[in-house]
């Protein structure tokens, strides 16, 4: 049960060339900072990495991006990232988008077992090029296959020891998913506490799908695009 690490940089440092990577976070809530920077400072490279987008220009994935070190995304929103952009229309990096609500249930899936699923979510699309489809109660649908990966990196507001976590508000996004799907999930946290200090019943992802844990020192909780309600003039 021993599952604490003591920084960012011990818990990856498995991580290899060619990896698949799992990254928790919708925009930049719920994103797995520490261990973000952490992976731009090893430099590992031709990572797949399976994400709801790919952070910003300077932030988040981004930095992994700026690096040169994905070769493939898979998600479901270019964002604002402008440097994503320009790199898959030059061919430095494949991009697979997904519907959302695929992408979930696909990373779901990988949790679960389940290989593949039949869904009518892009039928009709380019999404459903070189796909099986198949007809039920007269609708077609189009299989799409699990999503998987070697490493989930996930964060939470609170974990024990032993690797039980819970999630804040928007943070609980792709990460309760991602934590399942992966060989290896690695969960940062802003607090970490002994077993008996989290209430079970509300618990979001139970300690055996977590191998390593630790708390994060720097949590930036950047806001991809500030909105503000304007001031009527008196």
């Amino acid at each position: 049960m021993h599952k604490v690490v003591s920084s960012a940089e011990e818990a990856i440092q498995d991580v290899f060339d060619g990896a698949t990577i799992m990254v928790g976070g919708f925009g930049l809530c719920g994103n797995p900072e520490n261990l973000i920077r952490a992976l731009a400072a090893k430099g590992v490279k031709n990572l797949t990495t399976i994400s709801n987008n790919a952070g910003v220009d300077g932030a988040g994935m981004g930095l992994l991006l700026a690096n040169g070190q994905i070769k493939r995304h898979i998600g479901t929103y270019v964002g604002e990232n402008k440097l994503l952009e320009a790199m898959v229309l030059d061919g430095r990096v494949q991009l697979d988008l997904v519907p959302q609500g695929t992408f979930s249930e696909r990373i779901r899936a990988g949790g679960a077992g389940i290989p593949a699923f039949f869904t009518p979510t892009g039928f009709g699309t380019v999404v459903a090029e070189g796909k099986e489809v198949r007809e039920f109660d007269g609708r077609p649908f189009i299989m799409e296959r699990a999503l998987k990966a070697d490493f989930a990196f996930v964060k939470a507001w609170k974990g024990d020891t032993w690797g039980n976590l819970v999630y804040r508000k928007t943070a609980r996004n792709f990460n309760p998913m991602m934590a399942t799907a992966a060989k290896v999930t690695i969960a940062e946290v802003e607090h970490l506490v002994q077993p008996g200090e989290l209430e079970p019943d509300l618990v979001h992802t139970p300690s055996v799908y977590v191998k390593r844990i630790f708390q994060g020192k720097v949590f930036e909780k950047r806001i991809e695009k500030r909105t503000v309600r304007k001031v009527a003039a008196r």
